[in-house]
């Protein structure tokens, strides 16, 4: 075969154009011993073609699972349903059991009450934090505005430098 058919039907084969003759074609000149230089890794390819398709499968799939993984399988299947029904019912227990303050120990009363002093001394911290961040965009946005008016002064620099040349 020429090797500018081969070429062509090469570039064929590559955009998924040829047919199933010009694909036997390619093969039987890709098995042939006297391939073009240029054209050697397709001959990798279309030979990498031809031993795959001889290959058999030497081991039997077995689709379904045998007796033994069937009793295991229904096991671990009851056992998760069991596992959820139990977490179901410790939830519904949970949510309908509300408790007030009024209901709380001396201790977790105590408890409650350090956890919320602290909480507010939290808060007012974040809020002093807050107003100090107040100050720093007050002062960023002023050092926007002397951007700015660097900016003009750029400008007026550019036109007397013209100026002065001439």
């Amino acid at each position: 075969m020429e090797p500018n058919k081969v070429e062509a039907l090469l570039e064929k084969y590559e955009n998924a154009e040829t047919t199933l003759q010009e694909e036997q074609q390619l093969r039987v000149y890709f098995t042939q011993d006297d391939v073009a230089p240029h054209l050697e890794s397709y001959r990798i390819l279309f030979q990498y073609f031809g031993h795959t398709k001889k290959e058999q499968l030497s081991e039997d799939i077995q689709l379904f699972p045998k007796a033994t993984t069937t009793k295991k399988y229904t096991l671990y299947k009851w056992l998760s349903v069991a596992a959820i029904a139990v977490l179901m019912i410790g939830f519904y227990f949970q949510t309908n059991k509300k408790r007030g303050i009024e209901d709380l120990s001396q201790e977790e009363l105590l408890a409650y009450n350090e956890t919320m002093e602290v909480l507010s001394m939290v808060s007012t911290k974040f809020n002093s934090g807050k107003e100090t961040m107040g100050v720093l965009n007050l002062v960023s946005e002023k050092l926007n505005e002397g951007a700015e008016n660097v900016q003009y002064i750029n400008e007026f620099s550019k036109a007397t430098d013209k100026l002065i040349k001439e």
